[in-house]
């Protein structure tokens, strides 16, 4: 159901709201430009800072204009599963074709915990679950055998891994079969984690460059290493801007400066740096992008 470049959709917002229109546009072109999956309200799309209200509006409006032309996995994640589970049942009921799940951050819960909580969920909905494993944001590292006991339940079919280690990709293969969804979580490892038995990225880059990132996509999961190289040569620096201030400042600031929505952000959250804009300026042109 997923692999290839998916998105996880920034959320614009002008004078405070969620800006509709530019999301609903943003969305029609990511899927125009060969996105293969869409992703609302992960990290990238300050879920954090989201309503509740706000962040099932944002999932809802994301179905709406896919259309089913392009699956939907639904940020649902929290530290608290009951919020989880009430986040599940809303994208669900929209019409979600999958969810994608944090392990539950500031907590910090055992592996005992991470299993407990994704196995209630699991118990709880219809919808197939992403685990997404980032321990630089969750604190807690999902272990292989614990992703591999999770992968026995028929309603976890994959992982998005944002742990930085490309050997997780064998291990996972050999705990969990080839038939289990590896996702990248990195930009800037999407192609290595590709080479080694990966199926795709969850990406912030494909914000800004969706036809670029999922030609890199195409290309490596065909096995045309030469060609992904090439449209990965070109993508790094971006890849590398967009997290050289708070994400996701930067790559707010490139969209704002293509015109398809303002560059606001939510407190905690702020504008990208001067010395990160001219960091993606430089990234923008040599991509071809500016």
């Amino acid at each position: 159901m997923f692999s290839g470049s998916i998105p996880a959709l920034v959320t614009p917002f002008r004078d405070g709201k969620v800006d509709d229109a530019a999301f609903k546009a943003f969305v029609e072109w990511q899927i125009a430009e060969g996105s293969t999956a869409l992703v609302p309200c992960g990290t990238t799309g300050e879920s954090a800072t989201l309503s509740h209200d706000e962040h099932h509006h944002v999932i809802a409006m994301t179905i709406e204009v896919a259309a089913g032309r392009v699956p939907v996995m639904a940020g649902c994640g929290s530290n608290d599963t009951a919020t989880a589970l009430a986040h599940l049942a809303r994208a669900e009921k929209a019409g979600a074709d999958a969810a994608l799940i944090v392990c539950p951050y500031y907590n910090k819960p055992s592996q005992a915990g991470l299993y407990a909580h994704f196995k209630a969920l699991t118990e709880a909905t219809r919808l197939p679950i992403i685990i997404y494993n980032i321990p630089g944001r969750s604190i807690v590292d999902m272990s292989v055998e614990t992703t591999a006991r999770l992968a026995e339940l028929p309603g976890i079919i994959g992982i998005k891994d944002a742990t930085g280690n490309l050997g997780r990709v064998s291990a996972l293969r050999a705990a969990c079969g080839e038939g289990f969804i590896q996702l990248c979580g990195n930009d800037d490892m999407a192609l290595g984690y590709n080479a080694m038995g990966g199926h795709g990225c969850i990406s912030v880059a494909a914000n800004v460059a969706p036809r670029l990132c999922a030609d890199l996509q195409a290309a490596s999961l065909a096995g045309d290493y030469r060609a992904a190289l090439a449209l990965n040569d070109r993508l790094y620096p971006l890849q590398d801007a967009l997290f050289s201030d708070a994400s996701p400042g930067p790559t707010k600031y490139a969209l704002a400066k293509a015109g398809r929505m303002t560059g606001d952000l939510r407190l905690p959250m702020t504008a990208a740096s001067e010395a990160s804009r001219v960091l993606v300026d430089a990234a923008l042109a040599h991509a071809g992008l500016d």
